[in-house]
């Protein structure tokens, strides 16, 4: 099975001492990877340094056999990613903003563009001007600028904020699908447990800039997550 994801020794610190610290992470192609921690655990950081949009201060990052640092532009080329806000034209529709986007891309057509707002419940609302969407909406066109360049890795900080009952639903419907008919792989950061443990089948914990997994099994996430916490497991 191919690796998607090879970290080895990264390390940033910021001039707060947070950051992360000698993270060893490897990611096969396929797997849905939950990525949890408190508040300040350097969760964002991992991902911004796995995309290339923050340098580490040491250590490599490979994305399907390329080096990020070395060979950018051919590393992140099969990734699409969400980190932070939505960024979108406001006196847009979520058509024409992804219509834009997707001629960056030369294999997408307006038939995937259609797909993409279906898959993330846009559809509705395909003509509407962005600039009257709610926080989940605008979280719903993030999610589905992630994947207007039919990437291999999709990466997604905090996707769930913002969204109600039906549009949690949705991304969960969404992900599996993706992942089951396409072999995509997914690295998901969330706060929300629960979703975490319904879509991910290996777990990532960060405290205090360190790293330690648990492979999906007999006992809940949530009793797993509070007593690494506690401490009482490594």
């Amino acid at each position: 099975m191919e690796k998607a994801v090879v970290i080895a020794g990264m390390t940033k610190q910021y001039s707060n001492g947070r950051g992360i610290q000698n993270i060893n992470l490897t990611i096969n192609e396929g797997e849905i990877v939950g990525i949890l921690g408190p508040n300040g655990a350097g969760k964002t950081t991992l991902l911004k340094c796995m995309t290339g949009l923050t340098s580490p201060d040491r250590g490599k990052v490979e994305l399907f056999g390329v080096d990020l640092l070395g060979n950018y532009k051919e590393a992140i080329r099969p990734v699409g990613a969400l980190i932070g806000p939505a960024v979108a034209y406001e006196n847009m529709s979520p058509y024409k903003n992804l219509k834009m986007i997707s001629r960056l891309y030369s294999a997408v057509s307006l038939s995937d563009i259609d797909e993409i707002l279906s898959q993330t419940g846009l559809t509705p609302y395909k003509n509407e001007k962005m600039s009257s969407f709610s926080i989940g909406m605008k979280q719903r066109y993030g999610i589905a600028s992630a994947l207007i360049s039919k990437p291999r890795l999709i990466i997604l900080d905090e996707p769930t904020n913002g969204l109600d009952i039906d549009g949690l639903l949705l991304l969960r419907k969404t992900i599996q699908e993706i992942a089951s008919n396409t072999g995509v792989t997914f690295v998901i950061s969330s706060h929300h447990i629960s979703e975490l443990e319904k879509l991910c089948n290996r777990f990532c914990f960060l405290f205090n800039g360190q790293v330690s997994f648990y492979e999906a099994g007999s006992d809940s996430l949530e009793d797993v997550y509070v007593k690494k916490v506690e401490g009482l497991v490594t």
